[in-house]
């Protein structure tokens, strides 16, 4: 038996596939450009950072981490051509709101010793500072061997109060 939230997909899709004219749109990027952001549901990438269908990769993950995004901008950028990089963590992260030990005892107590033994070495990637979490992760990305020097790296941060964001240096 579909959940409601399956009947929502199911219908919302058949809805936007009625008129759905964008079929042919290239597979690499037209602007050659992919953003690393938060899979935070407050952010909506399309409206907040006026990305077109097709324009852009938009890769999201828990904080925004240029670290898990990695495997995603290595195939972004050696497969599919894109040349720069927004990175942008966001005001109100809960990845600003707990450590490592922490996350792993909530497994734990949750879910069990076995879960937390599959976890086990797993970093969580949390970040207390948020302005230095953009830093960390542009220096990580400029220093990576896997990206090629050329690409253009920026920070920013996305402001879930107000829609606005700012540039991070």
């Amino acid at each position: 038996m579909a959940t409601s939230v399956q009947e929502n997909l199911v219908k919302k899709n058949q809805e936007y596939a009625s008129s759905f004219k964008e079929g042919d749109l290239a597979l690499p990027p037209a602007k050659k450009y992919a953003v690393v952001t938060c899979m935070d549901a407050r952010i909506h990438p399309p409206a907040a950072f006026g990305i077109a269908l097709g324009d852009a990769h938009v890769i999201r993950n828990a904080g925004g981490s240029a670290r898990e995004a990695l495997r995603s901008l290595v195939i972004s950028e050696q497969l599919l051509g894109t040349k720069e990089i927004l990175l942008i963590k966001h005001t109100g992260c809960g990845m600003l709101t707990f450590g490592n030990k922490d996350a792993h005892a909530v497994v734990e107590q949750a879910l069990g010793a076995e879960a937390e033994k599959e976890l086990e070495g797993l970093d969580f990637l949390p970040f207390g500072d948020l302005e230095q979490g953009v830093r960390d992760d542009v220096e990580f990305l400029r220093t990576s061997k896997a990206i090629p020097s050329g690409v253009a790296i920026s920070g920013w941060v996305y402001e879930v109060e107000t829609g606005k964001v700012r540039e991070v240096k």
